[in-house]
């Protein structure tokens, strides 16, 4: 099946076989997300496939974790502020409510968002902009992939 992928995203990055993995990190792998109605979201995914939640993991991976997802943040809002002038700010979340493995959600927000919900948590995005086809992650996102992917190999020079 073409999106296996999807059903073991972590599995999948372990074996090289998700398409939507940008790098490989100390922790976990930095992947862009599978939608882009906030050009830039982007998904840290463990690299430990047993692992559920950030408790799950021994103080030094845990904060190699968190580094990474420091380290994908920057890189995200880097990515954005250089292809949209309505950059505002990311947003940094562990949720863990609905996938039973440890990931964050690296949100861009911009200023061109509307006004109800702009200052909202972007789970209240109504399900149409989570479905619209010219959301959905294509090749019409390989620049920004790229630029991101560029800004993390930045990121891991200078450090």
């Amino acid at each position: 099946m073409v999106d296996d992928w999807r059903t073991d995203r972590i599995g999948s990055a372990l074996r090289g076989e998700n398409p939507t993995v940008l790098r490989r990190l100390d922790a976990g792998f930095a992947a862009i997300g599978d939608v882009q109605f906030l050009p830039g979201y982007s998904v840290l995914l463990v690299d430990d496939t047993g692992v559920e939640r950030l408790s799950d993991l021994r103080k030094e991976k845990r904060l190699a974790f968190l580094a990474d997802m420091d380290q994908l943040g920057e890189a995200v809002e880097r990515a954005s502020r250089r292809t949209d002038a309505a950059f505002r700010r990311i947003n940094l979340e562990i949720l863990g409510n609905t996938d039973g493995f440890l990931h964050a959600h690296i949100w861009p927000r911009y200023d061109w968002e509307p006004p109800d919900l702009v200052h909202m948590p972007v789970w209240l995005y109504p399900h149409t902009k989570w479905t619209a086809p010219q959301h959905i992650l294509g090749p019409q996102h390989t620049p920004l992939r790229e630029a991101i992917a560029e800004e993390l190999d930045r990121l891991r020079s200078a450090a």
